[in-house]
């Protein structure tokens, strides 16, 4: 399931965003990339430890916390730190599957929804369109600034080369509370429905029943 969430982030946040990586070190990506996906990574990605990428870090989760359909669609549990990325000109990541654990130690958690945040706005490059293999095929996503695309981390994917400008993009993986994609997407569904009963209908007793369902199927599908 590929959901499309537009403005995650406001017109504020992004400029503040896009003001603090002008200041902030970028290195190259391949150093947070696995054996297979380093042999098709070509990007940088901002140093992490500094005091910029922890305000970084705090503005672009707090924003995506606060989303609903974001809650709704990825059920989040454990959530990585995001990596910014940065593609130029004849940048590009190849075909590949996000890494299925990541973090260590008593830190480790399982990757089952992964997120990209598009940061700057697509007039701004040429290329660099997120490719994303599904049942139905092949899915470009290219969305304007501050907005994001949710998508299963088992998807093969790929950005495509840049041929002009610069592509900047905020990329977070979580461990959701429900493993399998096919019942998180029909509790997104099933959630869109409810809330949508309880704006409407509130005190009708389909809505009760809808409720009542999307919760105790949560509560059986849920492996926290």
């Amino acid at each position: 399931m590929l959901i499309e969430i537009p403005n995650v982030l406001d017109a504020n946040k992004l400029a503040s965003i896009r003001d603090m990586l002008k200041k902030v070190e970028f290195i190259d990506g391949k150093h947070s990339a696995g054996q297979a996906a380093s042999r098709v990574k070509n990007n940088q990605e901002m140093k992490q430890g500094t005091q910029q990428a922890e305000f970084l870090d705090h503005l672009l989760m707090g924003s995506l916390a606060e989303n609903a359909d974001f809650r709704s669609g990825a059920l989040p549990y454990r959530v990585a730190q995001p990596v910014f990325a940065r593609y130029t000109q004849g940048m590009l990541y190849g075909d590949h599957v996000d890494d299925p654990i990541m973090g260590s130690g008593p830190e480790k958690f399982r990757t089952d929804v992964s997120i990209t945040v598009f940061l700057n706005d697509p007039d701004d490059y040429d290329g660099g369109e997120l490719i994303i293999n599904t049942t139905y095929g092949e899915k470009a996503v290219k969305l304007p600034a501050g907005s994001a695309v949710l998508y299963p981390s088992a998807s093969v994917h790929r950005v495509t080369e840049i041929t002009r400008g610069e592509r900047l993009a905020a990329i977070v993986w979580l461990q959701s509370m429900v493993r399998d994609p096919g019942q998180r997407e029909l509790l997104y569904q099933l959630d869109q429905a409810r809330n949508q009963l309880l704006t409407d209908r509130p005190d009708a007793p389909e809505t009760k029943q809808v409720d009542r369902s999307y919760v105790n199927l949560v509560r059986m599908w849920s492996d926290i």
